[in-house]
Protein backbone atom coordinates (compact mmCIF):
# COMPACT_ATOMS: atom_id res chain seq x y z
CA UNK A 1 0.00 0.00 0.00
CA UNK A 2 1.06 3.76 -0.33
CA UNK A 3 2.76 5.74 2.72
CA UNK A 4 0.51 7.94 3.47
CA UNK A 5 2.92 9.93 5.75
CA UNK A 6 4.96 10.69 2.38
CA UNK A 7 2.53 9.68 -1.10
CA UNK A 8 0.05 12.32 -2.58
CA UNK A 9 -3.36 10.47 -1.96
CA UNK A 10 -6.84 11.26 -1.56
CA UNK A 11 -9.40 10.68 1.61
CA UNK A 12 -13.17 10.23 1.58
CA UNK A 13 -15.27 12.52 3.88
CA UNK A 14 -18.31 10.31 4.63
CA UNK A 15 -20.44 13.25 6.30
CA UNK A 16 -20.36 15.64 3.16
CA UNK A 17 -19.59 12.54 0.69
CA UNK A 18 -16.68 14.86 -0.87
CA UNK A 19 -13.06 14.11 -1.45
CA UNK A 20 -10.01 16.27 0.35
CA UNK A 21 -6.10 15.29 -1.34
CA UNK A 22 -3.56 15.30 0.69
CA UNK A 23 0.48 16.22 -0.29
CA UNK A 24 2.79 14.85 2.79
CA UNK A 25 5.58 16.14 0.64
CA UNK A 26 4.97 19.48 0.08
CA UNK A 27 5.60 20.40 3.64
CA UNK A 28 9.53 21.08 2.75
CA UNK A 29 8.34 23.10 0.25
CA UNK A 30 9.87 26.64 1.58
CA UNK A 31 7.74 29.94 1.89
CA UNK A 32 7.66 32.60 0.19
CA UNK A 33 3.63 34.06 0.27
CA UNK A 34 2.19 36.04 2.43
CA UNK A 35 3.21 36.53 6.62
CA UNK A 36 -0.08 37.59 8.50
CA UNK A 37 0.86 39.90 11.55
CA UNK A 38 0.16 38.00 14.62
CA UNK A 39 -2.90 39.29 16.84
CA UNK A 40 -2.10 42.01 19.28
CA UNK A 41 -2.22 39.01 22.34
CA UNK A 42 -3.86 41.87 25.87
CA UNK A 43 -6.42 42.85 26.01
CA UNK A 44 -8.28 44.83 29.43
CA UNK A 45 -11.14 43.75 31.07
CA UNK A 46 -13.52 46.39 30.26
CA UNK A 47 -13.11 48.17 26.87
CA UNK A 48 -14.95 51.34 26.98
CA UNK A 49 -15.48 51.27 22.78
CA UNK A 50 -15.99 47.93 23.02
CA UNK A 51 -19.96 47.29 21.73
CA UNK A 52 -20.25 44.26 23.26
CA UNK A 53 -19.03 45.19 27.09
CA UNK A 54 -21.44 45.40 29.93
CA UNK A 55 -23.18 49.27 29.52
CA UNK A 56 -21.49 50.23 26.33
CA UNK A 57 -23.73 51.52 23.31
CA UNK A 58 -23.61 48.91 20.46
CA UNK A 59 -22.87 49.91 17.13
CA UNK A 60 -26.89 50.18 16.30
CA UNK A 61 -27.34 52.68 19.16
CA UNK A 62 -28.89 49.87 21.91
CA UNK A 63 -26.96 50.07 25.17
CA UNK A 64 -26.04 46.71 26.64
CA UNK A 65 -27.64 45.96 30.33
CA UNK A 66 -25.04 45.89 33.28
CA UNK A 67 -24.75 42.19 32.93
CA UNK A 68 -22.97 39.58 34.92
CA UNK A 69 -22.81 36.26 33.16
CA UNK A 70 -23.97 35.36 29.43
CA UNK A 71 -25.91 37.71 27.41
CA UNK A 72 -28.01 37.61 24.26
CA UNK A 73 -29.31 39.88 22.22
CA UNK A 74 -31.06 39.93 17.98
CA UNK A 75 -28.14 40.95 15.90
CA UNK A 76 -28.54 44.57 15.24
CA UNK A 77 -27.52 43.57 11.18
CA UNK A 78 -29.34 40.42 11.40
CA UNK A 79 -28.39 38.49 8.00
CA UNK A 80 -31.78 37.16 8.48
CA UNK A 81 -35.12 38.70 9.72
CA UNK A 82 -38.32 37.60 11.00
CA UNK A 83 -41.36 37.74 9.17
CA UNK A 84 -39.78 37.58 5.66
CA UNK A 85 -42.86 36.25 3.95
CA UNK A 86 -41.86 32.65 2.69
CA UNK A 87 -42.07 32.93 -1.43
CA UNK A 88 -40.36 31.89 -4.28
CA UNK A 89 -39.31 32.45 -7.71
CA UNK A 90 -38.52 30.09 -10.75
CA UNK A 91 -38.10 30.45 -14.48
CA UNK A 92 -36.94 27.81 -16.68
CA UNK A 93 -35.87 25.58 -13.91
CA UNK A 94 -32.78 28.05 -14.13
CA UNK A 95 -33.40 31.03 -11.87
CA UNK A 96 -34.63 30.11 -8.55
CA UNK A 97 -34.94 31.75 -5.31
CA UNK A 98 -36.60 31.20 -2.16
CA UNK A 99 -37.20 34.20 0.60
CA UNK A 100 -35.74 33.10 3.83
CA UNK A 101 -37.11 34.30 7.34
CA UNK A 102 -35.30 33.93 10.32
CA UNK A 103 -33.66 35.32 13.20
CA UNK A 104 -29.43 35.86 14.29
CA UNK A 105 -28.76 36.72 17.83
CA UNK A 106 -25.32 37.14 19.43
CA UNK A 107 -23.91 35.41 22.99
CA UNK A 108 -21.64 36.98 24.59
CA UNK A 109 -19.85 34.09 26.95
CA UNK A 110 -19.02 36.41 29.77
CA UNK A 111 -18.81 40.27 31.40
CA UNK A 112 -15.25 40.28 30.54
CA UNK A 113 -13.17 41.49 27.32
CA UNK A 114 -10.16 39.97 28.00
CA UNK A 115 -11.29 36.06 28.01
CA UNK A 116 -10.98 33.56 25.18
CA UNK A 117 -12.78 30.15 25.82
CA UNK A 118 -9.39 28.57 26.90
CA UNK A 119 -8.89 31.00 29.44
CA UNK A 120 -12.84 30.60 30.79
CA UNK A 121 -13.28 28.54 33.93
CA UNK A 122 -15.13 25.12 33.54
CA UNK A 123 -18.23 26.71 35.69
CA UNK A 124 -18.14 29.90 33.31
CA UNK A 125 -18.45 27.49 30.21
CA UNK A 126 -20.89 25.51 31.86
CA UNK A 127 -22.87 28.62 31.54
CA UNK A 128 -22.46 28.96 28.13
CA UNK A 129 -23.40 25.04 27.35
CA UNK A 130 -26.61 26.01 28.86
CA UNK A 131 -27.13 29.06 26.50
CA UNK A 132 -26.79 27.34 24.02
CA UNK A 133 -29.19 24.74 25.45
CA UNK A 134 -31.53 27.59 26.09
CA UNK A 135 -31.40 28.99 22.69
CA UNK A 136 -31.86 25.61 20.40
CA UNK A 137 -34.87 24.99 22.36
CA UNK A 138 -36.33 28.44 21.86
CA UNK A 139 -35.32 29.08 18.89
CA UNK A 140 -36.55 26.05 17.43
CA UNK A 141 -39.49 25.70 19.05
CA UNK A 142 -40.33 28.33 16.24
CA UNK A 143 -42.68 26.27 13.52
CA UNK A 144 -41.23 28.91 11.30
CA UNK A 145 -37.61 27.92 12.02
CA UNK A 146 -35.78 24.49 10.70
CA UNK A 147 -32.16 24.77 11.72
CA UNK A 148 -30.57 26.74 14.72
CA UNK A 149 -26.71 27.35 13.99
CA UNK A 150 -24.38 27.77 16.57
CA UNK A 151 -21.04 29.34 15.67
CA UNK A 152 -18.21 31.34 16.63
CA UNK A 153 -15.47 33.30 15.11
CA UNK A 154 -12.82 33.49 16.96
CA UNK A 155 -9.39 36.46 15.46
CA UNK A 156 -9.26 39.27 13.25
CA UNK A 157 -8.12 36.60 10.79
CA UNK A 158 -11.51 35.19 10.16
CA UNK A 159 -13.54 37.72 10.26
CA UNK A 160 -14.19 38.34 13.96
CA UNK A 161 -14.97 42.44 14.27
CA UNK A 162 -14.79 42.14 17.96
CA UNK A 163 -12.21 40.46 20.49
CA UNK A 164 -14.97 40.22 23.17
CA UNK A 165 -15.88 36.63 23.82
CA UNK A 166 -18.73 36.01 22.00
CA UNK A 167 -20.26 33.76 19.48
CA UNK A 168 -23.58 33.94 16.99
CA UNK A 169 -26.51 31.87 16.30
CA UNK A 170 -28.03 31.98 13.16
CA UNK A 171 -31.78 30.67 13.15
CA UNK A 172 -32.82 29.49 9.13
CA UNK A 173 -36.62 27.92 7.91
CA UNK A 174 -34.36 25.81 5.37
CA UNK A 175 -31.26 23.37 6.78
CA UNK A 176 -28.05 25.43 5.53
CA UNK A 177 -26.08 23.01 2.64
CA UNK A 178 -23.46 22.05 5.19
CA UNK A 179 -25.64 20.22 7.68
CA UNK A 180 -27.97 19.74 5.01
CA UNK A 181 -24.85 17.06 3.26
CA UNK A 182 -24.57 15.63 7.06
CA UNK A 183 -28.61 14.90 7.07
CA UNK A 184 -28.17 13.18 4.05
CA UNK A 185 -24.96 11.13 4.73
CA UNK A 186 -26.52 10.10 7.98
CA UNK A 187 -29.54 8.85 6.20
CA UNK A 188 -28.09 6.87 3.60
CA UNK A 189 -25.69 5.33 6.34
CA UNK A 190 -28.26 4.38 8.13
CA UNK A 191 -30.80 2.45 5.79
CA UNK A 192 -27.59 1.36 4.35
CA UNK A 193 -26.03 -0.25 7.46
CA UNK A 194 -28.23 0.05 9.94
CA UNK A 195 -26.15 1.57 12.65
CA UNK A 196 -25.27 5.51 13.29
CA UNK A 197 -22.64 6.61 11.26
CA UNK A 198 -20.73 8.89 13.57
CA UNK A 199 -21.37 6.47 16.31
CA UNK A 200 -19.10 3.81 14.57
CA UNK A 201 -16.20 6.40 13.43
CA UNK A 202 -16.34 7.38 17.05
CA UNK A 203 -15.60 4.07 18.20
CA UNK A 204 -12.99 3.63 15.43
CA UNK A 205 -10.74 6.70 16.09
CA UNK A 206 -10.59 6.11 19.58
CA UNK A 207 -9.47 2.45 19.12
CA UNK A 208 -6.71 3.28 16.93
CA UNK A 209 -5.99 6.49 18.70
CA UNK A 210 -3.98 7.99 15.69
CA UNK A 211 -5.85 11.05 15.22
CA UNK A 212 -7.60 11.37 19.48
CA UNK A 213 -6.26 14.40 20.81
CA UNK A 214 -8.17 14.49 24.16
CA UNK A 215 -11.30 12.68 25.79
CA UNK A 216 -13.48 12.30 28.32
CA UNK A 217 -16.29 10.50 29.94
CA UNK A 218 -18.83 11.78 27.41
CA UNK A 219 -16.84 13.39 24.22
CA UNK A 220 -13.95 12.57 22.16
CA UNK A 221 -12.06 15.38 20.37
CA UNK A 222 -10.11 14.38 17.06
CA UNK A 223 -8.26 15.25 13.99
CA UNK A 224 -10.82 13.69 11.83
CA UNK A 225 -8.96 11.69 8.60
CA UNK A 226 -10.36 13.60 5.57
CA UNK A 227 -9.46 17.12 7.50
CA UNK A 228 -8.75 20.14 4.97
CA UNK A 229 -7.55 22.90 7.28
CA UNK A 230 -4.33 22.06 8.59
CA UNK A 231 -4.94 21.70 12.35
CA UNK A 232 -8.90 20.96 11.87
CA UNK A 233 -10.82 19.04 14.75
CA UNK A 234 -13.61 17.27 15.33
CA UNK A 235 -15.53 17.02 18.82
CA UNK A 236 -17.76 13.88 19.50
CA UNK A 237 -20.58 12.58 21.72
CA UNK A 238 -19.49 9.11 22.87
CA UNK A 239 -23.53 8.80 23.46
CA UNK A 240 -25.64 8.74 19.97
CA UNK A 241 -27.03 12.11 20.99
CA UNK A 242 -29.01 14.12 18.07
CA UNK A 243 -28.61 17.94 19.34
CA UNK A 244 -27.27 20.26 22.34
CA UNK A 245 -31.18 20.04 24.28
CA UNK A 246 -30.70 16.02 24.64
CA UNK A 247 -27.38 16.40 27.06
CA UNK A 248 -27.61 15.19 30.04
CA UNK A 249 -25.90 17.73 33.14
CA UNK A 250 -22.94 15.88 33.33
CA UNK A 251 -22.64 15.29 29.50
CA UNK A 252 -22.38 19.73 29.73
CA UNK A 253 -20.03 19.84 32.06
CA UNK A 254 -17.93 17.10 29.77
CA UNK A 255 -18.73 19.34 26.94
CA UNK A 256 -17.40 22.86 29.02
CA UNK A 257 -14.29 20.57 29.69
CA UNK A 258 -13.34 19.24 26.22
CA UNK A 259 -13.82 22.81 24.84
CA UNK A 260 -11.48 24.34 27.16
CA UNK A 261 -8.79 21.72 26.59
CA UNK A 262 -9.15 21.80 22.86
CA UNK A 263 -8.98 25.74 23.04
CA UNK A 264 -6.29 25.66 25.21
CA UNK A 265 -3.82 23.21 22.64
CA UNK A 266 -4.74 25.62 20.20
CA UNK A 267 -3.44 28.31 21.80
CA UNK A 268 -0.27 26.63 22.62
CA UNK A 269 0.40 25.73 19.25
CA UNK A 270 1.76 28.62 18.10
CA UNK A 271 1.94 30.09 21.59
CA UNK A 272 -0.99 33.09 20.00
CA UNK A 273 -4.85 33.27 21.01
CA UNK A 274 -5.29 30.53 18.00
CA UNK A 275 -7.54 31.98 15.38
CA UNK A 276 -10.31 29.75 14.11
CA UNK A 277 -14.38 29.17 13.17
CA UNK A 278 -15.75 26.75 15.46
CA UNK A 279 -19.80 25.32 14.75
CA UNK A 280 -21.82 22.58 16.16
CA UNK A 281 -24.05 20.02 13.97
CA UNK A 282 -27.08 19.18 15.42
CA UNK A 283 -30.42 17.79 14.40
CA UNK A 284 -33.24 20.37 12.24
CA UNK A 285 -36.01 21.68 14.46
CA UNK A 286 -38.76 20.88 11.82
CA UNK A 287 -40.46 18.85 14.25
CA UNK A 288 -39.44 15.73 12.77
CA UNK A 289 -37.38 13.43 15.47
CA UNK A 290 -34.25 13.65 13.52
CA UNK A 291 -32.88 9.72 14.84
CA UNK A 292 -30.28 9.54 12.17
CA UNK A 293 -28.25 12.85 13.75
CA UNK A 294 -25.43 12.43 15.69
CA UNK A 295 -24.11 16.36 17.09
CA UNK A 296 -20.67 17.26 16.60
CA UNK A 297 -18.36 19.79 16.76
CA UNK A 298 -16.39 21.52 14.19
CA UNK A 299 -13.17 23.45 14.58
CA UNK A 300 -11.60 24.90 11.52
CA UNK A 301 -8.26 26.86 12.34
CA UNK A 302 -6.66 28.50 9.43
CA UNK A 303 -2.82 28.86 10.85
CA UNK A 304 -1.04 26.82 8.64
CA UNK A 305 2.93 26.49 9.90
CA UNK A 306 3.03 29.28 12.46
CA UNK A 307 1.39 32.34 13.67
CA UNK A 308 2.19 34.68 10.53
CA UNK A 309 1.50 31.87 7.96
CA UNK A 310 -2.20 31.36 6.87
CA UNK A 311 -3.72 29.33 4.97
CA UNK A 312 -6.61 30.24 2.37
CA UNK A 313 -8.67 27.75 0.18
CA UNK A 314 -7.42 29.07 -3.35
CA UNK A 315 -6.83 27.85 -6.92
CA UNK A 316 -6.88 24.02 -7.27
CA UNK A 317 -8.63 23.88 -3.84
CA UNK A 318 -11.31 26.62 -5.12
CA UNK A 319 -11.69 24.87 -9.24
CA UNK A 320 -11.68 21.68 -8.31
CA UNK A 321 -10.81 19.24 -4.66
CA UNK A 322 -9.57 20.94 -1.59
CA UNK A 323 -6.05 19.91 -0.68
CA UNK A 324 -3.54 19.67 2.25
CA UNK A 325 0.07 19.37 3.50
CA UNK A 326 -0.16 18.41 6.93
CA UNK A 327 -1.12 14.79 7.17
CA UNK A 328 -4.29 14.37 10.30
CA UNK A 329 -2.26 11.79 11.73
CA UNK A 330 0.53 14.70 11.97
CA UNK A 331 -1.38 17.40 13.37
CA UNK A 332 -2.75 15.31 16.03
CA UNK A 333 0.64 13.89 17.32
CA UNK A 334 1.80 17.68 17.33
CA UNK A 335 -1.93 18.90 18.95
CA UNK A 336 -1.59 15.94 21.44
CA UNK A 337 1.97 16.98 22.77
CA UNK A 338 0.69 20.28 23.73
Amino acid sequence: MFDWSQDPHRRFNPLTREWVLVSPHRTQRPWQGQMEKPAVETQPEYDPGCYLCPGNARAGGVRNPAYTSTFVFDNDFAALKRGTTPERFEESGLLVAESEPGTCRVVCFSPKHNLTIAGMEPAELRLVVDTWVDQYRSLGANPDIGYVQIFENRGAMMGASNPHPHCQIWASRTVPNEPAKEQASFVEWRQRKGTCLLCEYTKLEIAEGKRTLDANPHFVAVVPFWAVWPFETMVLARRHVGSLDQLSGEERDALADILKRTTARYDRLFEVSFPYSMGFHQRPTDGAAHDEWHMHLHFYPPLLRSATVRKFLVGYEMLATPQRDITPEAAAERLRAL
